[in-house]
């Protein structure tokens, strides 16, 4: 990835980017030009509003496996209107891969017992202890599977993300 999101070395390693922002307008007026934006004839996002959570999706034609999705949560501490966003895997993906990272997890301890059982019993252990370094490894290839496909995802996530910055252009920051 050529930048991260927000400027936030951590966003390169995490899958899915995070960022807070703070306006001084009311949380109201936030969440009434974000309606105002995706409702605008240019808009291409098919979006959801519900109470202070907006999504925002990747229009339907670019659509593919990794194509993120902008969660945008708009919340009112004491006098200041924090955004926060989380671009990431749309939620059927992201269950998929924490899937895969328990089905892992739970066979590599699995596989752990049966191997020390057979450890401790004088017993052949090969195939678990084998098992046991090959999770591992599977662990290490869903992680970097996920951030190939947030590498492919990559220039949605900033047309997401300029979408939203567009959107809050004329807030003021605190």
């Amino acid at each position: 990835m050529k930048e991260p999101i927000h400027q936030d070395e951590l966003n390169r390693i995490l899958l899915k980017p995070r960022f807070k922002l703070r306006y001084s307008d009311p949380k109201e007026e936030i969440i009434e030009q974000f309606r105002t934006n995706l409702a605008d004839e240019k808009c291409t996002f098919p979006s959801k509003i519900v109470d202070h959570h907006i999504v925002i999706d990747v229009p339907a034609g670019k659509e593919h496996f990794w194509s993120p999705q902008l969660h945008v949560e708009v919340e009112e501490e004491e006098e200041v209107t924090i955004v926060k966003g989380i671009l990431g895997p749309k939620p059927r993906i992201w269950t998929l891969f924490i899937f895969f990272h328990f089905a892992v997890a739970i066979t590599f301890f699995v596989f752990f017992v049966i191997f020390y059982s057979n450890w401790s019993l004088d017993q052949d252990y090969t195939m678990s202890m084998s098992m046991c370094i090959l999770m591992p490894v599977i662990w290490v290839a869903l992680y970097f599977a996920g951030q190939l496909g947030k590498k492919f995802g990559y220039d949605q996530m900033q047309e997401l993300h300029a979408f939203l910055i567009d959107t809050l252009k004329d807030k003021k920051p605190v």
